[in-house]
């Protein structure tokens, strides 16, 4: 049988409002009573009825998450912080794959599911300015990622900059002098423009070479593009005594090659990677990683999105999430913290 808020009033002795407005998180409600109800509700075994409540205030309950790569463990990673973000607020998560095309990037923040979601969290690769000018959909857009529109969207993502001048300067200050960057993206992409320019801006600081002799472009940032990109390096004839990857498939790519060529990890190639994925964590070889705050990210892409709708954020924002690098075998060897995390 199903409990109902009335069943609930008449077991805590209160009124049916007073019980709704503890369910609703209304903050005007005393501990005591609060304290109270919630007893009630547990010896019930009571549970709200979501879906009429946000029937109720005009909403769907659904936010939408648009992802470039579920198969890349960092989206899957991030996926689930939008989703455990949005549990704790009684919504559900609507996961979309763009597969990074501009025009299935273009479809989804026109629109074409605004009558089931009551919001959009997208993290673009192609799309452009021009395509979210005109952008005439009332549900609201959050933005996440480093490709910044100058438009009036919330925008969440970390400084990519600095934390490829902290992954380059970790490097540095182990004593490697010749560090070489793989997955500069041919054609035009800011996440890896902006981790080429930390680099070079780092290098350069500390008096190192950064020529374009030791940036190793690609079309994709998977495994085997990271294992093509050092192939390459090595073959035109370079041996940097370090690598900062694009992302952490990339330096996983990158040490299978390595170790293929009979170079040791860290002794010859120090490698740091980008992310924090677990894959990277359990590695014979445990990899040195920037790790984004991936569950403020999604926090904070939920909470942009619920405060829109609720009128309370007048101006768009843009917010950074804080990284930290975590430091482990691929470049201390085995003296890193055996904690893999």
């Amino acid at each position: 049988m199903r409990v109902s808020l009335k069943d609930v009033a008449a077991h805590a002795g209160v009124s049916i409002k007073t019980v709704s407005n503890v369910v609703n998180n209304y903050r005007h409600i005393t501990p005591a009573m609060r304290e109270r109800v919630q007893r009630s509700i547990d010896a019930l075994g009571y549970r709200p009825n979501l879906t009429a409540r946000h029937l109720r205030q005009g909403r769907t309950g659904i936010i939408a998450l648009a992802l470039p790569e579920l198969g890349n463990p960092y989206f899957a990673e991030l996926a689930a912080a939008v989703i455990d973000a949005a549990a704790e607020h009684d919504h559900i998560v609507l996961l979309d794959h763009t597969g990074g095309r501009r025009d299935q990037e273009v479809l989804v923040s026109q629109g074409f599911r605004a009558r089931v979601i009551d919001g959009l969290i997208l993290s673009p690769i192609e799309l452009e300015a021009e395509d979210l000018r005109d952008r005439a959909e009332p549900v609201p857009l959050v933005l996440l990622g480093e490709r910044h529109y100058d438009l009036p969207y919330d925008h969440i993502a970390i400084d990519n900059v600095a934390a490829a001048r902290a992954a380059v300067g970790h490097l540095v200050g182990l004593g490697r002098r010749e560090v070489a960057f793989i997955g500069a993206r041919r054609g035009r992409s800011e996440p890896a423009q902006l981790r080429v320019r930390g680099w070079r801006e780092e290098l350069t600081g500390a008096g190192l070479p950064a020529d374009d002799g030791l940036v190793a472009a690609t079309d994709g940032w998977g495994h085997a593009d990271g294992a093509e990109a050092m192939t390459r390096l090595l073959d035109s004839g370079r041996r940097p005594d370090a690598v900062f990857a694009y992302n952490d498939l990339m330096a996983i790519g990158a040490m299978r090659v390595l170790h293929a060529r009979g170079l040791r990890v860290p002794e010859d190639v120090a490698v740091v990677g980008f992310d924090d994925v677990v894959e990277g964590r359990f590695g014979a070889v445990s990899l040195t990683s920037v790790s984004p705050d991936k569950e403020a990210i999604g926090r904070l892409a939920v909470e942009s999105v619920l405060a829109r709708l609720a009128g309370e954020a007048p101006e768009p924002r843009s917010v950074r999430a804080d990284f930290r690098l975590v430091e482990r075998e691929s470049t201390l060897g085995r003296a890193a913290p055996a904690d893999p995390s």
